[in-house]
């Protein structure tokens, strides 16, 4: 059985790709097999649309779309999605929030992560649980993070960015993970993934791992992690950044207007 991923929206254009495409800082995904077609993010606006239409590809009878978090760049589209879509998600997802600086121990925001979405026109399914979407696509749930990193301010609150969750795909080589930005960390996402599935081997990383600004030691722990778990492939793009995938071994960067199967 095989796996399509056509990337409908990154920030960078494909070298060999349609100059009609539009690239965003942005991300959104189609992941197909045989039977299930999935949307993994919708990127900031209406280009995943645009792209999907000069690249051929249909979304009329998707399975579900997966939200990977509430930030802007990545549900951003939801309101060029039909009606009555399914979207899976995170409970918190909707919640307004901010990029924040520290100054003297008070917290002020400089820019707003979220957009206003009006989620009542779709069929939505909430959950901070996994949840199965047909044989072989998972949605992760929640991922727990013993020490969770912050990224500015939501509802009032430290925004730790909880209602992250990443795709998951079953494949006969062992799981393919898809993240949208890896807020996270790459370590707990793998480890959680492997913990609900009962399935260690890993086949594929696929998406954005938050690493573009990451510490060295941060960049040198994830290094020695991969290079133990030994994926086929690392398929790092839109948040990974040109400084994380100098520490990422034999990384592969995905692009707007790209197509891969997965065998």
């Amino acid at each position: 059985m095989a796996l399509t991923l056509c990337v409908l929206l990154e920030n960078h254009l494909a070298s060999d790709a349609d100059s009609r495409l539009r690239n965003r800082a942005g991300l959104s995904l189609l992941l197909q097999d045989e039977t299930t077609s999935v949307l993994f993010d919708t990127g900031p606006d209406d280009s995943f649309l645009h792209n999907a239409a000069l690249m051929g590809v249909s979304l009329d009878n998707l399975t579900a779309t997966v939200l990977s978090h509430g930030h802007y760049d990545h549900c951003g589209g939801v309101p060029w999605l039909p009606d009555n879509s399914r979207i899976i998600c995170h409970p918190t997802i909707g919640q307004e929030r901010f990029a924040a600086v520290n100054v003297a121990g008070r917290s002020h925001k400089i820019k707003k992560l979220s957009l206003d979405i009006d989620y009542t026109r779709h069929h939505m399914e909430y959950t901070r649980t996994p949840l199965p979407i047909s044989e072989r696509f998972f949605w992760s749930g929640e991922i727990a993070v013993d020490h969770p990193r912050a990224y500015g301010v939501a509802a009032g609150k430290t925004d730790y960015v909880i209602d992250e969750g990443v795709l998951i795909y079953l494949s006969e080589r062992g799981l393919v993970i898809i993240t949208g930005c890896g807020h996270r960390g790459i370590i707990n996402i793998v480890q959680h993934c492997q913990k609900i599935t009962g399935i260690n081997r890993v086949h594929a990383l696929i998406g954005g791992f938050h690493l573009r600004c990451a510490s060295p030691r941060t960049l040198w722990q994830s290094r020695q992690f991969l290079q133990q778990l030994k994926p086929d492939k690392i398929m790092g793009c839109h948040c990974t950044g040109a400084w994380g995938k100098l520490w990422l071994p034999e990384v592969i960067s995905p692009a707007t207007g790209d197509t891969f199967v997965f065998e």
